[in-house]
């Protein structure tokens, strides 16, 4: 029997009330959350200044990130933000007020990078979109404030897939340094063949036939699914990479993975703490209406991280 948080019981009641994504095309779903009612109570966090800005990628678009400046002596610590979704659903004002948190708590600034989504933008664009962003915050990282010294990368489910295989590919194309990676549930492997994925199929929120269809969208062809960039615990180049903070939820699919992608990265010679979300489940860290105290305590756990 599961041991569910009764905070997590009440997000899986709501839950429970709507079609799974699986059943539904992506304008579906995107349509459905653009129309949900908005939280009551919005998070109220001191912060010197939250600004949006678009940005240049590699192919000429612009992509909009959300720059989050803490109060407080500068400069400051950077962490590149990338939200979840599955590579498809979701945009910055999804975990904004997460971030807003991570900000003020953290004294860091946060960027949030508004990646452009499949399956109208399939991969790789996605990750080269995390990519530039990334050059782009190191690049005008003094005249934010923030310390070139201290980038770290972040996400959570697909964001934090995508800020794992950020610091791969920055570390094979020897690319700024990167102090440290914090994958929240990330997505690591696409096979979904672990056992996470068997225990915690339906009735946990994120479902297993969820993460086949984000694949779908995602991915040209299956044939990618077991390529470094998309499975990161595919990849046989994980050597030197930054320190890591990884949280996985106990009851969401994504368990198993998120635990082998931490033991790949020890056994590849990298630091690593592994955090497992007692009671929780899958995209708690954005779902501030449920898990304000579970997200405040997450933070604490990667702001102590961060400081060592």
């Amino acid at each position: 029997m599961a041991y569910l948080l009764d905070s997590t019981i009440r997000y899986l009641e709501n839950v429970k009330q709507q079609p799974p994504i699986h059943t539904m095309t992506p304008n579906e779903v995107r349509s459905l959350r653009a129309n949900a009612p908005k939280p009551k109570n919005p998070i109220q966090t001191s912060l010197k200044e939250i600004e949006d800005k678009n940005i240049t990628v590699r192919d000429g678009e612009q992509i909009p990130i959300r720059i989050y400046t803490p109060n407080g002596k500068e400069p400051f610590p950077v962490i590149i933000y990338y939200h979840g979704g599955g590579w498809v659903l979701n945009d910055i004002e999804t975990c904004d007020a997460s971030c807003r948190l991570l900000a003020a708590d953290t004294k860091s600034i946060v960027v949030s990078v508004g990646y452009r989504l499949a399956p109208e933008y399939q991969f790789p664009i996605p990750l080269y979109d995390a990519y530039d962003a990334f050059l782009w915050t190191v690049e005008h990282s003094q005249e934010m404030n923030g310390l070139l010294s201290d980038v770290s990368v972040m996400g959570d489910s697909a964001g934090g897939n995508l800020a794992a295989v950020v610091a791969i590919l920055n570390n094979e194309l020897q690319g700024p340094a990167i102090k440290s990676q914090i994958l929240l549930y990330p997505v690591t492997d696409l096979s979904f063949a672990t056992d996470s994925y068997y225990q915690f199929a339906e009735g946990f929120g994120l479902q297993n036939k969820d993460m086949e269809w984000f694949a779908h969208f995602y991915l040209k062809e299956k044939g990618l699914r077991k390529h470094p960039y998309v499975s990161p615990l595919h990849s046989n180049n994980l050597r030197e990479l930054p320190k890591a903070c990884i949280i996985v939820a106990e009851n969401d699919v994504l368990k198993d993975e998120g635990k082998a992608y931490a033991q790949r990265l020890e056994y590849f010679g990298n630091h690593v703490e592994l955090h497992t979300a007692s009671g929780l489940v899958h995209s708690f860290f954005t779902n501030n209406n449920y898990f304000s105290q579970e997200i405040d305590d997450t933070i604490r756990t990667i702001h102590a991280f961060l400081k060592k």
